[in-house]
């Protein structure tokens, strides 16, 4: 049946830690985020490599040079490791990146693969002390018998240098493959969730963690879902949601019970029998859930839909979105070539007025919740000359088409927009398409 077709492919995706297919590409990004005031953007890759982009300052000479990102820091966050005791590889991509809030001068960040979180400190240096006393200016130590007088080291400047280094490793506390990092509104404490697990960590505690949710069954041969993202709350450091495969949500209080095995809220839309079909529960399965900058909403994607859920309605969601709706007629190529089991992300802009996915052909969609209109545009290195306006994207799915539709028998499932961001204050969106990057703005004045 569908059923144990999709319940094999959930094991053999979530649970079986695979060797790495000899032929992916390393600098295909994986990852994309903005920090708290936009001023960074963050990419991680298949290779392990965490690349992060600083925004120009602004000029008097040259204005429109504000909102351009140039490369600050590359370094490499994780390598690939074996597991001995399992006989298994484990991959250095990067799953998830989550900045920490900035507190003084440096930048903190957390990134993860399958097994291991970091967190990584982001600092610059532009001076260098000289004159001491031990040690000559190239680092010899000096002979004692020769050092006669007292030498006060002093500061000199030097060129900017931007140094990265990992101030904690959190590891050994999942068995299954980390699929999101979420950090809490404490700054204090911070979760990873992986298939069947979530994880509490302080972030000054690495050698501890507290597990708060685990729906691993004692035979695994009834297992029927598996965790697919977390989030915490963003104001209410109690609070936090996660998605599963069988398309349903799940609230958490952790006020309630240390194990939060039992939710709050659940948030489930019941499936149209009209519009069921062996593809229905592959589907349905979320693959992204975010809250609202405000904490009121959650948007949830499927692989068809965008759905916004109140939090104070748990019956049915208050919006629903289709991303690319003229796929329902390619589900069953689309099932045999993999695509079907593709876990698109989704954003809000900063004040949760539009919200963005991604789709294939290098497609990502927009749509805005006051006017309820709706775009499709292109990320490819054709139509995305600096400065250039976007133009609208249209899909032709039969009958007459126009000379600027595209045909969905034409469409390329090998691009596809998995990750993308949006700036927390501006309409700077960032968008991850295969090794390439794209940032987009508004079109100023």
């Amino acid at each position: 049946s569908n059923k144990c077709i999709f319940l094999r492919k959930i094991k053999e995706d979530f649970l079986k830690v695979g060797n790495p297919p000899t032929d992916a590409v390393t600098d295909i990004i994986s990852t994309v985020e903005f920090n708290s005031t936009g001023e960074l953007l963050a990419t991680g890759d298949k290779g392990g490599r965490v690349v992060v982009f600083q925004r120009e300052q602004e000029s008097k000479n040259q204005p429109h040079r504000r909102g351009e990102y140039n490369v600050y820091s590359t370094f490499q966050s994780h390598e690939p490791e074996f597991d001995y005791l399992k006989s298994l590889e484990i991959e250095e991509k990067i799953n998830k990146i989550r900045w920490l809030p900035q507190q003084n001068a440096a930048y903190f960040l957390l990134s993860t693969n399958d097994k291991t979180v970091k967190l990584w400190k982001i600092s610059e240096r532009d001076k260098r002390p000289e004159g001491y006393n031990l040690k000559d200016e190239d680092g010899r130590i000096r002979d004692p018998a020769t050092i006669t007088t007292l030498r006060v080291p002093v500061l000199q400047p030097m060129d900017l240098m931007v140094e990265a280094t990992p101030r904690r490793v959190f590891s050994n506390a999942h068995t299954y493959h980390i699929n999101s990092i979420s950090v809490n509104s404490d700054y204090e404490t911070f979760m990873s969730t992986d298939d069947l697990r979530i994880n509490l960590w302080n972030l000054e505690i690495t050698n501890r963690s507290f597990n708060i949710v685990d729906i691993k069954p004692a035979n695994m041969e009834e297992l029927t879902e598996v965790i697919t993202a977390a989030e915490f709350h963003p104001h209410q450091c109690n609070t936090f949601v996660y998605s599963s495969s069988k398309g349903s949500i799940r609230l958490c209080d952790m006020r309630a019970s240390a194990l939060c095995d039992n939710h709050s809220k659940f948030f489930e839309e019941p499936e149209d029998p009209s519009n069921r079909s062996f593809f229905s529960e592959i589907i349905s399965s979320i693959s992204d859930v975010k809250f609202s900058h405000s904490g009121r909403y959650l948007m949830t994607r499927d692989y068809l839909t965008v759905k916004i859920w109140d939090l104070n309605m748990e019956s049915k969601p208050l919006e629903t979105y289709q991303v690319h709706d003229y796929l329902r007629s390619k589900l069953c190529s689309l099932y045999e070539n993999d695509c079907i089991f593709d876990k698109f992300e989704c954003v809000w802009n900063g004040s949760d007025s539009v919200i963005m996915t991604g789709s294939y052909n290098n497609f990502f969609r927009m749509f805005d919740r006051n006017t309820k209109r709706d775009v499709t545009l292109e990320a490819s290195r054709e139509n995305s000359k600096p400065r250039a306006i976007l133009k609208p994207r249209k899909v032709c799915v039969g009958g007459k088409r126009r000379k600027d539709e595209i045909s969905v028998d034409s469409l390329d499932f090998s691009k596809k927009i998995i990750h993308t961001a949006w700036h927390p204050s501006e309409n700077i969106i960032a968008v991850a398409a295969t090794n390439n990057l794209y940032i987009f703005q508004d079109k100023v004045n």
